[in-house]
Parts: structure tokens; C-alpha cells; sequence
């Protein structure tokens, strides 16, 4: 079995309306918490962080799975919504919606459209960051395919 590390540093200056800085690998950001909660909205926050994790692992698990299948793509593009409530000042992320939204190449045969409908599902239950969030975050997926004619 292999395992992968990866590593983030983080410093702070201040209290909780300050800012502070994160790196891991390519990722290095200002962050501290947005404006629709209070905070300073400097950066980015771990809000933005949790849905761009879940959205990238999605798009790049279905873009893989496309691929191995041979559909042909001419595009491809996502748009996530997450949702997060409060109750009682308690703050809970409730749900990821993904809608991707893929053209498919002209000529693609009417099995390869509906293959690839069933892939936009596939891919969200097989996304690491799905199942890792799963049971905690309501998931799920809206999609639309399209072929070019």
C-alpha cells in the first residue's frame, strides 16, 4: 500500500478578525474568515477551501473517468455550491451541489451521451474528498450534457 503526505504551514497574527498565511506545495494564500461572517474577507477561508478540495477532486476524477472511456470531450466545467448554516452561532457545512456542465464531440453515439450522464454520478462517489466528507455533507450532482452537432 502506498501512502501520500502532504504538508501545510500556517501562521497567525492576531485574534480572530485578524489574517493570517497558508502554504502547501503550489497553494500559498492569505486567509481569515469572509465578510458574510464577520470576518475581514482577506483571502481566502476555509469555506472556499473545502469546496474548491471537493470541486477540484470531482472534476479531475470525472475528467479521468471520460477519459478511460474514450467519450470525447470539448469541454468541460464545473460550477459547486456549498451551503452553510447557523444555528445557535454553531456554523455547519450542509451540502455540495456540483453541476458540470460537458460538451461532448461531434458524433459521440447516443450510449457515450448517457455513459457519460452516469460518469457525472460515478465521479462524485468516487472523488477521495467525497468519501471523505460523506456522512457529514449532504453531496450531490446536477448535470448537463450537451454534443456538438
Amino acid at each position: 500500500m502506498a501512502e501520500h503526505e502532504f504538508r501545510l504551514t500556517a501562521d497567525w497574527n492576531g485574534g480572530r478578525n485578524a489574517e493570517g498565511r497558508i502554504s502547501a506545495g503550489n497553494l500559498d494564500t492569505v486567509i481569515s474568515i469572509p465578510k458574510e461572517m464577520g470576518g475581514p474577507g482577506v483571502g481566502t477561508n476555509p469555506d472556499e477551501m473545502l469546496i474548491g478540495a471537493a470541486a477540484t477532486c470531482y472534476i479531475i476524477t470525472l475528467a479521468a473517468m471520460l477519459e478511460r472511456r474514450r467519450i470525447p470531450v470539448e469541454k468541460l466545467s464545473l460550477e459547486s455550491i456549498g451551503v452553510v448554516s447557523e444555528n445557535k452561532g454553531r456554523l455547519k457545512f450542509e451540502s455540495i451541489t456540483h453541476k458540470p456542465h460537458l460538451t461532448l464531440g461531434a458524433g459521440v453515439t447516443v450510449e457515450q451521451v448517457e455513459e457519460a450522464e452516469a460518469l457525472t454520478e460515478t465521479a462524485e462517489r468516487s472523488c477521495m474528498i467525497s468519501n471523505a466528507l460523506r456522512g457529514n455533507v449532504d453531496l450531490s450532482v446536477t448535470a448537463r450534457v450537451d454534443r456538438l452537432e
